[in-house]
């Protein structure tokens, strides 16, 4: 308990020190009239220069650890560098513009509406359309909402600087979780590299990166959690690490195992024998969070757990010679389980209520999506490049020390779940679903990646001691780390370098793009928005919409009465229903038709219509899922004649290219 909740202040404070630090350096990115990256060299010059810095930090850190000296300035420098690599790598590449990778295009469109949404009520409402509680969990975007109503910032324009900041607070809160299960420069290595890795391969979603950085040590926790030999005698394969740690309050100990912290043979013996209900407790919390931020690292997590449970209990029944061994482990899965459940029902209850109490729904197509990544396994260790080498590092550690780490064991397992859980998307295809499998990939090099900082870390020391400890060696090895680890860090950029286009080619809520070039008809809307109050006279929040440019609700917090595909719809909207809707009130021929349908619709009809003009008539330009096929969305016109609207009841105005049909009351 004392360890618990020494760890949990230790999190707080250093996720107030990421805060100032990410706070402070993209203030101090905004004071200067940088250049677009995409048209110049000198923001990532800058990068370069800061992670050079971040890196220093982490070196001067882990000397001061394995000397037992001067901890505290250790640690700051741990909280300091993590967060301020990760402000760095996204901040100052967009320092020129005011949005956040992929701008508001593709899945980032429909993550900005929700954001816009929930800055404007911290009230569980759906992204999209009215009445309806959400069905993507709210937990990310919600904190998200109240930063931004706090600070006075539109949803558009708080999402950069809250994801970066939140990124970075995530970053030190994995060291400490780190540092409270491996020894503690080992710690600041890994803690380092699975940053860099998920900065450069799952940044651009956010959300789902925050569990991403979270789910390595999470996986040693659930395995610590579920793996428990009864007493300390009991050496099965699986439970060949319990040694102490190299890990001590003085100079650390030049041998030993870094999978537990260092205790005395009493209490590594009471250790053994416990039911280890802080490990359970916190990784209940941890598939809790992952519940209320992202429901596929949820699975994949729940997967990974169930999969150590049934290890676990094989090992221990095998043990015994007893079926009842499995008991304890079912228990702990259970506690675990009813733990995540709770924290998860914050953000789904509303939805659950209202899908269980008979509101109409649809299966939803979330999960149609198969591009060419989910339809054969992922091999990042076979790829020629340095993350390349380092998952080859991973893999091969993984295979030696399986039967005697238990950190090999933890992430072992969880890179069996990723290529079982491919595996069974690819049989979910014969079903006409699939499972997402491709969005795994960077939680797979995630795991290989921290697996290949213990390989490398193991592996220079039995090289050392096998040539006779030569004096040099050491220096080569610490060289080629910090060669290897800054020039994949410089690279990071370059990886993400067309999402960071993007964020300066779309058109922000001011009607800017940060490459100064002509805005598209994005600058608009700031007029549409004027109207739209001024013949409605209504709040944004309980006025709908229909239109097919829906990032007109990803800038304002209007409800629309279609979303942008079916693939991020609310079952609970009928989203085909509504398409077929849409185009029977286009085929009408009078306005007195249109008012007889719109008022019979089984849905709160639209207040406000945005269209395009076409040579036709009035276009929106809509979409419908064509799963199996690559791409799985299609899309198609639907055409309203003008002659629909010419009547008193409503109020057609031009505004650049779109044609505003708001409905008079």
């Amino acid at each position: 308990m004392r360890r618990a909740l020494g760890t949990a202040f230790e999190g707080v404070l250093a996720a107030l020190v990421a805060a100032i630090v990410a706070t402070v350096g993209l203030y101090a990115f905004s004071l200067v009239e940088w250049p677009a990256f995409n048209s110049s060299n000198v923001t990532r010059a800058v990068t370069t220069l800061g992670q050079v810095a971040c890196a220093i930090a982490f070196a001067v850190a882990i000397a001061l650890y394995r000397r037992g000296k001067l901890e505290w300035l250790a640690k700051s420098l741990t909280w300091v560098g993590l967060s301020g690599f990760v402000t760095i790598t996204l901040g100052m590449p967009l320092a020129a513009t005011k949005l956040y990778l992929f701008g508001i295009s593709v899945d980032q469109e429909f993550r900005t509406e929700y954001l816009t949404r929930l800055t404007d009520s911290a009230a569980l409402r759906d992204m999209t359309y009215a009445d309806i509680p959400p069905f993507y969990p709210a937990g990310w975007f919600w904190l998200g909402g109240r930063v931004g109503n706090l600070l006075g910032m539109d949803g558009w324009e708080v999402f950069k600087p809250f994801a970066i900041g939140f990124l970075a607070v995530t970053a030190v809160l994995a060291f400490t979780l780190w540092k409270a299960l491996v020894r503690v420069d080992w710690a600041v290595a890994v803690s380092a590299v699975t940053t860099a890795l998920v900065v450069a391969y799952a940044s651009p979603e956010a959300y789902s990166a925050v569990i991403a950085l979270l789910i390595a040590p999470a996986l040693l926790l659930a395995w610590g959690a579920l793996n428990r030999p009864v007493a300390a005698g009991i050496s099965g394969r699986l439970n060949g690490a319990f040694k102490p740690s190299d890990r001590m309050n003085g100079p650390l100990k030049r041998s030993g195992s870094a999978d537990e912290p260092q205790r005395s043979a009493g209490e590594r013996k009471r250790s053994l024998g416990s039911w280890g209900w802080g490990a359970v407790v916190g990784t209940g919390l941890f598939l809790g969070l992952a519940a209320t931020f992202y429901t596929l690292y949820l699975g994949l997590a729940a997967f990974a757990v169930t999969l150590m449970a049934v290890v676990s209990a094989i090992v221990d029944i095998r043990a015994q010679k007893s079926w009842r061994a499995a008991i304890p482990v079912a228990v702990r899965l259970v506690v675990i389980a009813a733990i995540s459940a709770l924290v998860a029902l914050t953000v789904w209850l509303p939805y659950l209520a209202a899908a269980l109490t008979g509101t109409p729904s649809t299966s939803g197509t979330a999960l149609h999506y198969l591009p060419e990544a989910g339809a054969t396994l992922p091999f990042p260790m076979l790829e020629f490049s340095l993350v390349g080498a380092l998952c080859l590092v991973g893999t091969l550690w993984l295979a030696v020390r399986a039967a005697s780490s238990r950190r090999a064991q933890a992430l072992g397992i969880g890179v069996v779940a990723v290529y079982l859980w491919t595996l069974l998307s690819m049989a979910a295809t014969v079903a006409g679903t699939t499972l997402l499998s491709f969005r795994l990939e960077a939680v797979l090099i995630v795991w290989l990646g921290a697996a290949g900082v213990f390989g490398f870390l193991e592996g220079s020391k039995a090289i050392y001691q096998a040539i006779n400890e030569p004096s040099r060696f050491k220096i080569a090895a610490v060289v080629i780390a910090a060669v290897g680890a800054m020039a994949f860090a410089q690279s990071i950029p370059q990886i993400l370098q067309t999402e960071i286009t993007v964020a300066y080619s779309d058109t922000d809520g001011d009607g800017v793009r940060a490459d100064m070039r002509p805005p598209s008809a994005v600058s608009y809307y700031s007029e549409v928005d004027a109207a739209i109050g001024e013949q409605i006279g209504r709040p944004r929040d309980e006025t709908i919409v229909l239109t097919a440019d829906t990032s007109f609700l990803s800038y304002y917090p209007y409800f629309g009465f279609q979303g942008l595909t079916s693939h991020y719809a609310n079952p609970l909207a009928q989203f085909d229903e509504r398409a077929a809707a849409i185009a029977d009130w286009a085929k009408l021929e009078s306005p007195d038709e249109l008012i007889a349908a719109m008022d019979g619709s089984a849905w709160a009809a639209p207040d406000a219509f945005l269209f395009r003009r076409g040579a036709e008539g009035y276009t929106l330009r809509l979409a419908e899922d064509v799963y199996p096929n690559d791409p799985n969305v299609r899309r198609y016109t639907v055409t309203f004649d003008a002659s629909l609207f010419e009547d008193q009841r409503f109020t057609v105005t031009d505004i650049g290219p779109f044609a505003l049909v708001t409905r008079n009351t």
